[in-house]
C-alpha cells in the first residue's frame, strides 16, 4: 500500500521548468496528505521518479556558497549556461547534457520516516548500478554522494546528491555523470569541496558514450528493490 511508483523520462527540459514540475507534484502529494488529515481519509498518495537531462546549468544549494561559482555572468553567458538559487540542500551543482539526472517525488510515509536512510538507500542504488559495470563506488565519510579511490590522492566524485523534504515529501535528488563534458566542471567548486576531481562512466570505462536508457534500466532496477516498490502503469501527473 502507498509504495506504487510513477515513472516519468522528461527528456532534455530547463531547469526551471523542471523545478516547477517538482512543484507541482509535491503540492499533489501534500494536498491529499492534509485532506486526509483534516477529513480524515485514507486516500494514498502518489510517488513519482523523474529522469531528466538538463541544459548546462549550475544550482547552489540553501546552504552553498556563491563564491564556488567561478566565473562571472557574461562568462555564464559564453557558455550557454544558466545559474539557479534553489530550495535544497547542499552546496553548488552542474547539471548538462550526458548526465542522468533523478528526481524522486516520494512521501517517504509510504517508505519509512528516515531522511538518513533515504539518502542512504540513493547512494546504494549509485554503488550498485555501477557495479555492474565493474566500477566500485563508495560513500566518502562526511561528503555527500558517491565516490570511486576513496581515502586515496585520487578521490574523484561520480555522482553529486541533493535532497529536500517536507511533511516527509521528497524532491530533488541525484546527478550522476555518464556521458557529461567534464570541462564544465572547471567553472566552480563541485559541492563546495576544494581539491576534489569529478569523474564520469564513459570515462571510467575508457569509452566514448554508454547508452543513457541503459544506465536508467538499471538505476530504476536497484531503486525498485531498495524501496521494495513498484511500477503504476498509470503515467499521467
Amino acid at each position: 500500500m502507498g509504495k506504487h511508483m510513477q515513472i516519468e523520462d522528461l527528456g532534455l527540459k530547463d531547469y526551471k521548468e523542471t523545478w516547477e514540475y517538482q512543484e507541482f507534484l509535491f503540492q499533489k502529494i501534500l494536498q491529499i496528505k492534509s485532506s486526509n488529515r483534516n477529513e480524515k481519509l485514507n486516500r494514498e498518495t502518489p510517488n513519482f521518479f523523474l529522469f531528466v537531462e538538463h541544459p548546462h546549468v549550475y544550482t547552489l544549494g540553501k546552504s552553498g556558497h556563491i563564491e564556488n561559482l567561478l566565473i562571472s555572468e557574461e562568462k555564464l553567458k559564453s557558455i550557454d549556461a544558466k545559474f539557479y538559487k534553489i530550495n535544497r540542500g547542499g552546496d553548488i551543482t552542474y547539471h548538462g547534457p550526458g548526465q542522468i539526472v533523478g528526481y524522486p517525488i516520494l512521501d517517504l510515509e509510504n517508505f519509512f520516516t528516515d531522511i538518513h536512510k533515504y539518502m542512504q538507500f540513493l547512494e546504494e542504488m549509485i554503488i550498485l548500478t555501477l557495479a555492474e559495470y565493474n566500477i566500485k563506488a563508495e560513500r566518502s565519510k562526511g561528503e555527500t554522494g558517491v565516490w570511486i579511490d576513496v581515502g586515496t590522492p585520487f578521490a574523484r566524485k561520480i555522482c553529486a546528491m541533493g535532497v529536500r523534504a517536507s511533511r516527509w515529501i521528497t524532491m530533488h535528488g541525484f546527478a550522476l555523470n555518464v556521458n557529461t563534458d567534464l570541462g564544465y566542471f572547471d567553472n566552480m567548486i563541485p559541492c563546495g569541496i576544494k581539491g576534489k576531481a569529478v569523474t564520469s562512466l564513459n570515462v571510467e570505462l575508457g569509452k566514448p558514450e554508454i547508452p543513457l536508457e541503459e544506465v536508467k534500466e538499471k538505476l530504476l532496477k536497484h531503486f525498485l528493490v531498495l524501496f521494495e516498490a513498484e511500477i503504476n502503469e498509470k503515467t499521467e501527473a
